[in-house]
């Protein structure tokens, strides 16, 4: 399907004003209905909703692709919207969304919505497209840019079959010892939608660096595409499967055979297609293959649904480790000033501490209710609540579990409801209604808090007391390399687990000590990146093309602000010498924010907050240092740029 032919000017909205995912839906759906696209807003509205809570249309890499289809709509339409600060939208890699692309599709339309979602991932694949969609200022730059990106793909498209029917006839006729190494791969994700064809297209880029022959078969929306003759697989000397999803499988009886995520299709097609080669996979047996793709989806899925479930909690705690942070880093300011006795210091102090005291809480209660949907929510609540008081342990300390036993107690609830839904599942119909009012919150409650009462706050209250007692004596040198440790760590994947673990870590010790010095150190290490990439591509103009110095400028607004994703882009096309020069320099402007013992109470915010740190001037030269000295090894490494 031709994007164009769905892609409206006058549906789209150039400057996004929302904040919320919420909110974003909302202007959206008002937008398609003042151009007349739907007839009924709230019937819309309410399908739009009812597909994100299967799971988030926030597919990664700032965009998502909200849709539905129903009655209300009148004909297909593509809706683009950009927004420039980005919405938390539940991103499938928690990151903020800046592209929409709301897609309605009319009740009787065949698939439409579906070939839409499949069409515009092909071309969203391509990083060059999406940086220049956030640099367009006006509908006909978007129309302009999706024509050209349209024409491209099909030219390719068109290539890549004369090329695959070229490649056929040659390896019929060639004998096999000179043939070119070959191997087959298949793409799914539960969607069908953009990793199906990111991982497709990351997949044959490689192998073309490579020198390596592969074909790839898609499970997408659309239905299977490129598929995978006998002969394919008979040639093949090895298998790659990059899918969340069940796959056809008997076919590779006899095959070495890697079954991997789909995202590892992305991230890691050469380390795939290398192992594929040195045949390294395990020979696939048709007849074991049910156990086998259950064993392995279990193993592949496990750490991702840990990450994703923590990430819930630690999103939904944000706004009040932000607002309460931000309040009573401001009535510190103004103590200094009207006392502390005064009325304007008293309410906001007490303010933000009353936002602190939930901070625990709603980080168990979410990741919970991640775990194990609206059951889990009061005894995650209640388990963290726990947490968080010293009180509430079977041995007497003046220490509670803090922010390490909330996690814990949000995992043991989610899992606990989890359980009690297997021991009950059985239960006859006519009580089938007590499970959620009666025997889900009773014996939830009672399991979790006899759990945390007598197991885990008695543990993480000493783990908690120990940490706390570490940072208190931690001496300079100490102090610096966790400082570099955790500024190097915001850079090796600028938004990633590394990324998520050195925050989390930060946020932790900030509620529970009150400290911010490693916030400092968290925050400067994440603002290098985009603001090297801004400074390098601003000095080195030869080593950018043009387009890329123009994204790069807006780097700048990012990197003051504190939003690392502005680097994405440069390190997915360049991760080499974007990521190392980063990692050196985010780790350097980090270790001198320890250096000198620089505190900032707010956990996020970037230069903005930096009047609300001990040491504001401080804190801005190491990131200015941690800037350049990145800005300048990145500029000096990179090869001269090849304009396209």
């Amino acid at each position: 399907m031709n994007i164009q032919d769905l892609l409206l000017k006058d549906a789209m909205i150039m400057d996004l004003q929302a904040t919320t995912k919420e909110a974003a839906v909302d202007e959206m759906v008002a937008r398609y209905k003042d151009i007349g696209v739907i007839t009924d807003d709230t019937l819309y509205r309410k399908d739009i909703l009812a597909r994100e809570s299967q799971s988030s249309t926030g597919i990664g890499e700032g965009i998502a692709m909200p849709h539905a289809k129903d009655s209300a709509v009148q004909r297909a339409t593509v809706l683009f919207a950009k927004s420039q600060n980005g919405v938390e939208y539940d991103a499938l890699d928690g990151q903020p969304v800046y592209l929409f692309f709301m897609i309605a599709a009319p009740e009787g339309a065949n698939d439409t919505h579906l070939q839409a979602l499949a069409g515009l991932s092909s071309l969203l694949i391509n990083p060059q497209l999406v940086a220049d969609l956030k640099l367009a200022q006006t509908p006909e730059d978007v129309q302009e840019l999706f024509a050209k990106a349209q024409a491209a793909k099909n030219a390719e498209d068109a290539k890549e079959e004369a090329e695959e029917a070229a490649k056929a006839q040659a390896a019929a006729a060639t004998p096999a010892d000179e043939q070119k190494p070959f191997i087959v791969a298949v793409t799914a994700c539960p969607t069908g939608i953009a990793h199906t064809y990111m991982a497709e297209a990351a997949l044959k880029e490689t192998a073309a660096k490579m020198g390596i022959d592969i074909k790839v078969e898609t499970n997408g929306s659309e239905g299977v595409k490129h598929q995978l003759t006998a002969d394919d697989i008979s040639r093949a000397t090895g298998v790659i499967i990059a899918a969340d999803k069940k796959v056809d499988m008997p076919r590779f009886n006899g095959k070495h055979l890697l079954n991997r995520p789909v995202i590892d299709g992305i991230k890691k097609p050469a380390e795939l297609i290398q192992k594929t080669l040195d045949e390294e996979g395990s020979i696939f047996h048709a007849t074991e293959s049910q156990a086998s793709e259950e064993a392995s989806a279990d193993k592949k899925t496990l750490w991702s649904r840990i990450y994703q479930d923590l990430m819930n909690g630690v999103s939904n705690m944000l706004p009040f480790v932000v607002g309460g942070g931000i309040l009573m880093a401001i009535s510190f300011l103004l103590e200094q000033t009207v006392g502390a006795h005064s009325t304007t210091f008293i309410f906001l102090n007490s303010l933000g501490n009353n936002a602190f005291n939930f901070l625990i809480p709603v980080l168990a209660a979410y990741i919970a209710i991640s775990i194990g949907d609206r059951p889990a929510l009061m005894p995650g609540f209640v388990g963290g609540y726990m947490a968080s008081q010293a009180t509430a342990s079977v041995i007497s300390s003046d220490s509670p579990a803090g922010f390490l036993g909330g996690l814990a107690a949000g995992f043991i609830a989610g899992w606990v409801i989890v359980g009690l839904k297997k021991v009950f599942k059985n239960l006859p119909q006519t009580l089938d209604g007590l499970k959620p009012i009666l025997i889900f919150p009773v014996l939830g409650l009672l399991i979790v808090g006899f759990i945390m009462f007598f197991m885990v706050n008695p543990v993480f209250a000493q783990i908690n007391l120990w940490l706390s007692t570490f940072l208190t004596h931690l001496g300079a040198g100490n102090a610096l390399l966790l400082g570099a440790i955790l500024g190097g760590m915001m850079s090796v994947d600028m938004g990633g687990p590394f990324n998520k673990a050195a925050y989390t870590f930060a946020i932790g010790v900030f509620t529970t000590t009150k400290d911010g010095s490693l916030m400092a150190a968290v925050m400067a290490g994440g603002m290098v990146p985009p603001l090297a990439i801004a400074v390098a591509a601003t000095i080195f103009k030869n080593k950018f093309t043009g387009s890329e110095r123009k994204q790069a400028f807006a780097n700048y607004v990012l990197g003051i602000s504190f939003i690392t994703e502005g680097a994405i882009p440069f390190a997915a096309t360049d991760p080499l010498h974007v990521i190392v020069s980063s990692v050196i320099g985010s780790a350097i402007g980090g270790g001198l924010t320890q250096l000198w013992q620089i505190t900032v109470p707010a956990p996020h915010g970037g230069i903005f907050v930096a009047p609300l740190a001990n040491h504001g001037l401080l804190f801005v030269l190491a990131v200015l240092i941690g800037t350049f000295i990145s800005a300048l090894i990145l500029g000096l490494w990179r090869p001269v740029a090849k304009e396209s």
